[in-house]
C-alpha cells in the first residue's frame, strides 16, 4: 500500500487533503475506518487529486484517467516498460519513477527500492531456511553434534548484505560475494566470509551498481562460483542490473554439482534470473535441488513493506511541497529532476528516452 494510516495524519497535519481508495490497504492490515481516523477521505475519488501514489505501475485504463499536468508517482519501470513512459508522456502526466531516486546521501530517506530490498533479503533466508532440510546454527546434543548449515549469498547490494546479516543471525557459516571489491568489508562486517576468485577483480559501474561483465569473465566466473557451489547446503542469489536482464552466476551443471537437498532462493528470477532453470513465482527441483524463485518478497510482509513505502512517499512529497503545502515542483533539484519520467508531454529521463527509442540503457 502507498499510504498508511500513520502517514496520512502526518500530512494532514500539514493540512494536505488526503484521499484513499476503499480497501486500498487491507491487505496490510489497514481498515479503511483507520484511514478515517487518521484523517483521509475514503472515496472512488482519487484519481482527481494534484499528485496520485502508487505501488506498481498503473494500467492503460488508470493512465486514461489520469490528466495533463497531474503527478504521478510510484514504481514506473522506466527502463524496461517503455510503453508505459510513451504512455503517461502522451498524457502529459508529470511522472516520477521511485526506481530512479538519486543514489545520494539526501535521497536515502526516499530509496525505496533500498527499503523494499531490505525486507527481500531478510525473506529470502527465511524460505531458504524452512526449504532447506538442515539447521541453520550448530546443534549439540546428547545424540551429537549437528554442524550448522554453510550458505552462499551472491550479490552484496542491500538485499545481499541483509542476507547475510539474517543468515549468521541464524547461526550459519555465511560466505558473500559481489563483482565489486569495494563490499569486502561490508561482507566481513556482519560476519561473512568474502568469496575470492580469480575471473572478476573488480567490476564496479555508475551509480554504485555492478557493470556487465565480458563473456570470458561470465564464463570464468561461472566455473568457480560453481566449484564454490558444491561445498553450500544453501545458495541466495540477489544479483541485478537496472534495465537489463540479470546475470547468470549458477548454471544447470553448478545446480547439478551441489548435494541432494540443497536450496536455492533467486532473488532475480523475475528479472531473468541469476540461477539458471528458475522461474518466478515457483519452486522447480534439480537432481535433489530446490530452485525457489519468489516473485515480489516484501508482499509477503506487507504490513511492514506498506510503512516504510509509505514513509519513503512521504519524504518525496515534502520535498515537492512549498511551506504552504502547495505543490511546486523544483527541477532545480537533484532529486526531482533525477527522478522524473515525463514532463510536458515528453519523456525526460535520460535513460528511459533511450531505451524508448531503441537506444539501448
Amino acid at each position: 500500500m502507498a499510504l498508511v494510516p500513520d502517514v496520512v495524519k502526518a500530512l494532514t497535519a500539514k493540512e494536505i487533503e488526503v484521499a484513499v481508495e476503499p480497501g486500498a490497504g487491507e491487505g496490510a492490515s489497514h481498515s479503511d475506518s483507520a484511514y478515517t481516523d487518521a484523517g483521509a477521505k475514503v472515496g472512488d475519488d482519487v484519481w482527481g487529486s494534484d499528485i496520485v501514489l502508487k505501488v506498481t505501475a498503473p494500467t492503460d485504463e488508470e493512465v486514461g484517467r489520469l490528466r495533463k499536468g497531474q503527478v504521478l508517482i510510484g514504481f514506473l519501470e522506466p527502463l524496461t516498460n517503455t510503453a508505459l513512459a510513451k504512455s503517461l508522456a502522451g498524457a502529459g502526466v508529470t511522472s516520477f519513477a521511485m526506481e530512479a531516486i538519486p543514489r545520494i546521501t539526501r535521497a536515502q530517506s526516499m530509496d525505496a527500492l533500498s527499503s523494499q530490498a531490505n525486507l527481500g533479503g531478510y525473506m529470502s533466508v527465511l524460505i531458504a531456511a524452512r526449504e532447506s532440510g538442515k539447521l541453520f546454527p550448530m546443534m549439540t546434543t546428547a545424540a551429537g553434534t549437528i554442524p550448522p548449515a554453510k550458505v552462499l549469498v551472491l550479490g552484496a547490494g542491500v538485499a545481499g548484505l541483509q542476507a547475510i546479516a539474517t543468515a549468521k543471525r541464524l547461526g550459519s557459516v555465511v560466505t558473500g560475494f559481489d563483482v565489486r571489491s569495494v563490499v569486502k568489508e561490508q561482507v566481513a562486517s556482519l560476519g561473512g566470509r568474502f568469496l575470492e576468485v580469480e575471473a572478476v577483480k573488480d567490476a564496479e559501474g555508475e551509480g554504485g551498481y555492478a557493470r556487465p561483465l565480458t563473456d570470458e569473465e561470465n564464463e570464468r566466473l561461472r566455473g568457480e562460483l560453481a566449484e564454490a557451489a558444491k561445498r553450500q547446503d544453501v545458495i541466495i542469489t540477489t544479483a541485478q542490473i537496472p534495465g537489463r536482464p540479470a546475470p547468470l552466476l549458477i548454471t544447470a551443471d553448478a545446480v547439478r554439482g551441489m548435494a541432494s537437498g540443497s536450496v536455492i532462493v533467486d532473488l532475480a528470477a523475475e528479472s531473468g534470473g541469476n540461477v539458471e532453470g528458475s522461474k518466478p513465482g515457483e519452486t522447480v527441483e534439480e537432481s535433489g535441488v530446490k530452485i525457489i524463485g519468489p516473485a515480489n518478497l516484501p508482499s509477503q510482509m506487507a504490513g511492514n513493506a506498506s510503512a516504510l513505502y509509505a514513509k519513503n512517499l512521504q519524504n518525496l512529497v515534502e520535498l515537492m511541497l512549498d511551506e504552504e503545502g502547495n505543490l511546486k515542483l523544483d527541477f532545480d533539484d537533484e532529486i526531482i529532476a533525477g527522478a522524473c519520467l515525463t514532463k510536458d508531454g515528453e519523456i525526460v529521463n535520460e535513460r528511459a528516452k533511450q531505451a524508448a527509442t531503441g537506444g539501448g540503457s
